[in-house]
């Protein structure tokens, strides 16, 4: 299906030199379908500003976050728990794609909106005890192209890369071990960016 768009993407290659398995497929969509699915994801999906509980103090953060899966599961990060809503049919459509696209199952999904560049995410790995550990987490883009980068926990090499519109990373095997992640911010970007997680929770 990406053949058509990207030919020059090798989706085989492993972006990380060692210690875990990160790959990108680049675009899955025509432009034309990724602004229609932007669209229908920044009307459609019930966004809450996430919260986070830091040394016992609530934080409010800007970014705005919503959680959805297969049944109502608990999920939690950053001291506080959410409870996944029930799929929305673009959702459903979208993980069928990002299943068929990576071989991998998934039966939950993290979305996240960042209005603007100015919104981005510090240093951190998706280690939760509520995740499948060392399963793989699809990660797929839509709106302004961001920086992403990768740091190692112990080497502190780096690894970047831009996540286009309409795109597909996949981190997988102990890339949540060793590597951290995270978005940049940056003022160059205005325009707003919507990042869909699928994940495994173990029940």
């Amino acid at each position: 299906m990406m053949d058509l768009f990207e030919q020059s993407i090798d989706r085989t290659r492993n972006l990380l030199p060692y210690d875990g398995e990160v790959n990108y497929y680049g675009k899955l969509v025509t432009l034309e379908r990724a602004d229609r699915y932007l669209k229908c994801l920044l009307e459609s999906i019930e966004w809450r500003n996430d919260e986070a509980v830091i040394f016992g103090k609530k934080i409010i953060t800007k970014r705005k976050v919503a959680w959805y899966g297969d049944k109502p599961f608990e999920y939690t990060y950053s001291n506080t728990t959410k409870q996944a809503l029930l799929w929305t049919p673009e959702l459903l459509g979208l993980k069928s794609l990002v299943e068929y696209e990576t071989g991998e199952t998934f039966n939950s999904c993290l979305l996240n909106l960042y209005h603007s560049g100015e919104e981005g995410m510090a240093w951190h790995s998706d280690g939760e005890t509520d995740l499948k550990k060392d399963g793989a987490i699809g990660s797929l883009s839509f709106g302004a192209e961001r920086k992403f980068a990768f740091k190692h926990k112990q080497a502190k090499e780096k690894v970047e890369l831009i996540l286009e519109h309409g795109s597909l990373l996949v981190m997988k095997g102990t890339t949540q071990t060793f590597w951290l992640h995270r978005l940049p911010p940056t003022k160059r970007v205005t325009k707003p960016r919507v990042n869909l997680t699928f994940r495994t929770i173990v029940e």
